[in-house]
């Protein structure tokens, strides 16, 4: 069974930054496409950015120039480093894989920021 294990969310004040991390079991973790979601109170969960088996990423609008999305495949891990972070960004932060039919997420990681 593939597990998603994502770290590295807590409490940071605005203009701060924080780094995510997902760690993947199994052995394929190469051909995923690997994307961080978010999900606010109240608010439906939404693409925060993804990166694709080339390595091609795409962000949203809200984030870009902020956040940056990668991948070690030799580590099974992606990561997400946010900088010049906003209340609004306040959220828990989902990793999610997919390939082919495979749709599997991480249990999340709470982001807030606060002064």
């Amino acid at each position: 069974q593939v597990q998603l294990v994502e770290s590295g969310g807590g409490l940071v004040q605005p203009g701060g930054s924080l780094r995510l991390s997902c760690v993947v079991s199994g052995s394929i973790f190469s051909m995923y496409t690997m994307g961080w979601y978010r999900q606010a109170p109240g608010k439906r969960r939404e693409l925060v950015a993804s990166i694709s088996s080339l390595g091609d990423t795409i962000s949203a609008d809200s984030v870009k120039g902020r956040f940056t999305i990668s991948r070690d495949n030799a580590k099974n891990t992606v990561s997400l480093q946010m900088n010049s972070l906003k209340p609004e960004d306040t959220a828990v932060y989902y990793c999610n894989a997919k390939y082919l039919s495979f749709d599997n997420w991480g249990q999340g990681t709470q982001v807030t920021v606060s002064s």
